[in-house]
């Protein structure tokens, strides 16, 4: 009896450890403001879909390259009409990021990441290890709405080979 009480003991002492170990904090993060908006992409408020055009494994043959620039609009509505200009800014989140800063594929093909872009206009990839919150949406003074077109694109890791290309990324808006 008193070796099942060791036993028992020791292994319950061992899990204390192992739990203790591990990395087990949770962050919460909200905002207070004077301003809440409803927010859309593309027109949808709930689980839009970005659907890029298909192009050819031999246009994404050598790291770096990109293709299928794709434009998304993130809209503001239903605001609290202000006396100035509001920045509004967007911070993107991705569940699989790359060492690259790109959404993981989580699609068949290979070697194709996707690349968020800082506007429809513009090469500059978001960085998405970074964290940091993107300009954009500017709400003027008087209005209650307003938009900005990101884009997204693939970008090669390698020679791509073909198959489909999934990603996802959460998004919030930041009045502050």
């Amino acid at each position: 009896m008193k070796k099942i009480t060791l036993a028992i003991a020791l292994f319950s002492a061992s899990t204390t450890v192992a739990m203790s170990a591990s990395n087990n904090t949770i962050t919460f993060q909200g905002e207070v403001t004077a301003q809440t908006c409803s927010v859309t992409v593309n027109g949808l408020e709930a689980n839009p879909i970005v659907l890029l055009p298909t192009v050819s494994s031999s246009d994404l043959s050598d790291s770096g390259q990109t293709k299928g620039k794709t434009t998304f609009t993130l809209g503001v509505s239903g605001c609290t009409s202000g006396t100035d200009d509001l920045d509004i800014k967007t911070i993107f989140i991705g569940s699989l990021v790359t060492a690259t800063g790109n959404l993981q594929n989580t699609g068949t093909a290979g070697n194709v990441e996707l690349q968020l872009l800082k506007d429809a206009t513009t090469t500059t990839g978001i960085d998405l290890n970074s964290g940091l919150a993107q300009d954009g949406i500017v709400l003027l003074a008087g209005d209650t709405s307003a938009e900005h077109d990101f884009a997204v694109q693939y970008y090669a890791t390698g020679q791509s080979t073909p198959g489909s290309v999934i990603a996802s990324v959460q998004y919030a808006v930041s009045y502050l």
